[in-house]
């Protein structure tokens, strides 16, 4: 048995509430299978920054190249700027770890509900591949007379071959690995972004040549925004750019039930990677335990099979589909009247049930 060294980042708002029944679902995970960790814990939020003025330091990053994975609650502080904490926390950990990828699986449980007339667990279950360290969010540009009638904004969109290729072949390789419908398909807006995208296109197809049982599909961005709401049965794997991929996947959480149960990935393939609910930290709720942490205990289902502890994910999997058709759980908003910490028991009891143990 593996043990696993788990940084865990509770961050802002909501954050430690969420992540503190993520831990209990863990532990109970760890009593049932041959998963075992420690945990380590880093106050990377905004009530250290207004404390200290210290973010994250460079010693830090060098720690966290040491753990097996990384465990996120939330980043977002009223009293700290927009985009200081999401560029300082987040994407510095992206860039900095090379957290290449951003692994959205958009999957519909029973007994949970979808705004889709006359759609089902059946019809929604594909996954996004997002590029997750290029494009837009390099934050190269600036400002030109800025205050001024006459001013200009510019943000550029940055694309490597390099960048492009290696989410393109991960994305080939999950789809292969998923084994389900077989189907890639490249999300982009060639038909306007006729630079950048053209080189996703024609790495798609030099990529795409290495694997012939994967079959190959396109959609420009918004044609894909209509088919996931229209026909969502359609999809496999979604591959796409930094941009369109932040923006489908809130489609996609919509789609799903809602960010109450939406969890990702930002995943280096050969390094550490983080898990995190994709929810914000929604701070005018911190401390009022009526938060769903489904979506935090669904990213910790996706570390564990990150690290390759397959029976603990499969287990852990089963006892959040088991909860959820349960019927116990009506509501995944905040509005439920379930509290976060009734939820956290209520999957560790359905862990127990899905071993076939007793808590």
């Amino acid at each position: 048995m593996a043990h696993k060294k788990i940084a865990v980042i509770p961050g802002d708002g909501i954050g430690p509430e969420v992540i503190r029944e993520g831990l209990k679902v863990l532990d109970a995970v760890s009593k049932v299978s041959d998963f075992s960790y420690e945990k380590v814990d880093y106050d990377f939020s905004g009530e250290r920054y207004l404390r200290t003025g210290e973010l994250i330091p460079d010693s830090a990053i060098s720690e966290l190249r040491q753990m097996d994975a990384i465990y996120l609650g939330a980043v977002g502080h009223p009293g700290v700027k927009t985009g200081v904490l999401e560029k300082e926390v987040l994407l510095r950990l992206r860039f900095e770890l090379d957290l290449y990828i951003n692994l959205r699986p958009i999957k519909l449980y029973p007994g949970v509900q979808t705004p889709l007339r006359d759609k089902g667990p059946k019809d929604i279950d594909f996954v996004v591949v997002r590029e997750n360290t290029e494009g837009l969010y390099i934050g190269v540009g600036g400002f030109f007379k800025k205050g001024t009638p006459d001013e200009i904004a510019t943000q550029e969109m940055i694309n490597t071959r390099k960048g492009v290729e290696r989410c393109i072949r991960y994305a080939f390789d999950y789809t292969r690995a998923r084994n389900q419908k077989k189907k890639l398909t490249l999300c982009d807006k060639s038909n306007v972004l006729t630079y950048a995208h053209d080189l996703w296109q024609r790495v798609f197809k030099e990529v795409g040549a290495e694997y012939p049982d994967i079959q190959k599909d396109h959609a420009h961005v918004d044609a894909t925004c209509m088919w996931m709401v229209k026909n969502p049965e359609w999809f496999d794997v979604i591959v796409t750019c930094n941009m369109f991929g932040d923006i489908i996947t809130d489609l996609g959480a919509a789609i799903q039930g809602g960010m109450g149960i939406a969890a990702s990935g930002n995943i280096n393939p050969t390094g550490v990677s983080m898990f995190e609910p994709i929810h914000g930290s929604a701070p005018k709720y911190a401390g009022k335990n009526v938060i769903n942490p489904l979506a935090t205990i669904c990213a910790g289902q996706m570390m564990l099979d990150f690290l390759g502890e397959k029976q603990a994910s499969a287990l852990l999997e089963k006892a959040i589909a088991d909860a959820l058709a349960s019927g116990r759980l009506k509501d995944l908003s905040a509005n439920s009247g379930v509290s976060t910490t009734e939820v956290g028991d209520m999957i560790v009891d359905y862990v127990f049930r899905a071993a076939g143990s007793k808590s």
